[in-house]
């Protein structure tokens, strides 16, 4: 009986230090994705006059499922510092701008194709790797979900579609603008992107 006690207090003294896992990493993602797809499928929302409320839907799963300010900075790489917290603030916001208007189209032209969660990969004790794949009549895509855990709650800070990742393919093209640009020109740039 001591020796059992004597364990579980070691336990209780180190539990405090062992991450507090808010639900597994693929939980997270196949609920949210769950959440996108019951938006795309609402029959409340069908037709070109709910896209808007539909949109708005999605605006919030997002805010649930991406972090934003990991994101920006893995996309900004070495560049994130070069940016005063000002400037990071708006380049936080228009990024997430451009990543919506990049591709809330082919979100919203989904037509019930197949999305199967197959596993999760620990990559260190606050970050994992989501596979899924979407199947269509023809192909099965493979996405990949790269998640981190900050403050008990596991999000999105990368999406892989097909070997291709979100973060490095966006990278470049902010890199190569700096290259020839100050921060406030690439914000500028940024901003005019987003009212096209």
């Amino acid at each position: 009986m001591k020796r059992h006690f004597i364990w579980l207090s070691i336990l209780m003294f180190f539990l405090p230090t062992l991450p507090a896992y808010a639900g597994a990493p693929l939980d997270m993602v196949q609920a949210n994705v769950n959440k996108v797809l019951d938006v795309l499928r609402d029959p409340n929302l069908k037709g070109e006059s709910a896209k808007g409320a539909k949109t708005e839907k999605l605006e919030v799963i997002y805010e649930q499922m991406f972090d934003g300010v990991e994101l920006s900075m893995r996309t900004m790489g070495g560049n994130w510092k070069k940016l005063n917290p000002a400037q990071q603030k708006e380049f936080t916001q228009l990024y997430r701008q451009i990543l919506e208007k990049a591709y809330i189209h082919k979100i919203l032209s989904y037509t019930d194709e197949k999305i199967v969660f197959l596993k999760e990969s620990m990559l260190s004790n606050n970050q994992a790797e989501v596979q899924t794949k979407v199947v269509t009549s023809s192909k099965e895509i493979p996405i990949f979900y790269n998640v981190i855990l900050k403050g008990g709650t596991w999000k999105v800070y990368d999406v892989v579609v097909e070997n291709v990742s979100l973060v490095r393919n966006y990278r470049s093209q902010f890199n190569s603008i700096l290259e020839k640009n100050t921060p406030d020109q690439l914000l500028e740039i940024l901003r005019k992107k987003v009212k096209e």
